[in-house]
């Protein structure tokens, strides 16, 4: 199957007009779940995650300036976080800035602004799990397309095998009382922070190799 090449980030300058690209067609990619959109602008041309409503011959917008008020958002366009209203609908989210979309990227799926902290905004996942990321990252407002895709019905149990879910175990086992409806605490707010992870300096046991910079290792090195 053919991979479309998504181009996750939506980067504009922090100075002058914004970037305004032309949707030519909505394209169905088969390694996802959600439309593109190709798109142009001068002489690039690149895929993009497609919008619910965006439909060939629309005009999208990325913005890259945090104004004092809050801007009117319009579907497509794309804005840093601290640029929206709160209460307004976003996809394509990224955790920290420049690292491209990470959240809200698969079909329907759409996230709220909740609030606003110290030059953080927090927004709430479909699954009420909360986020509070910088106010740079940029979003994009909407839904994202296909949204019809969680009502697909699989039809069989070889259908759930060919998408990749595994059968439930089928031993029997007395019900514990774990699967009625029960009142639980509401999920914790998930902060990113932009420091990097510290690395470690492993040697080489054998002379003369240059020493790496690795992850922290799961084990230590032990010559054989």
């Amino acid at each position: 199957m053919k991979h479309l090449w998504v181009d996750i980030h939506r980067t504009a300058p922090k100075e002058g007009p914004p970037l305004v690209e032309r949707v030519m067609s909505i394209q169905r990619d088969l390694t996802r779940n959600a439309f593109v959109a190709l798109t142009i602008s001068g002489d690039k041309v690149r895929y993009r995650y497609a919008t619910t409503s965006m439909k060939p011959g629309d005009l999208i917008t990325t913005y890259g300036d945090i104004p004092r008020i809050p801007v009117r958002p319009k579907e497509g366009d794309a804005h840093p976080l601290g640029a929206l209203p709160i209460g307004t609908k976003v996809c394509c989210i990224e955790n920290l800035p420049g690292n491209g979309a990470r959240f809200a990227i698969h079909a329907g799926v759409t996230a709220t602004i909740t609030r606003k902290i110290s030059g953080r905004v927090c927004f709430t996942l479909p699954n009420k799990q909360e986020f509070a990321v910088p106010q740079e990252c940029m979003a994009t407002v909407g839904q994202v397309s296909n949204p019809e895709y969680s009502s697909i019905p699989i039809g069989s149990a070889q259908a759930n095998r060919l998408l990749g879910n595994r059968p439930s175990s089928g031993l029997w086992h007395r019900k514990t009382g774990i699967h009625g409806r029960k009142l639980r605490n509401p999920k914790k707010l998930k902060v990113t922070s932009v420091e990097p992870k510290p690395k470690t300096v492993v040697g080489l046991t054998l002379p003369g190799l240059p020493k790496i910079m690795v992850r922290p290792p799961i084990r230590s090195l032990v010559p054989v």
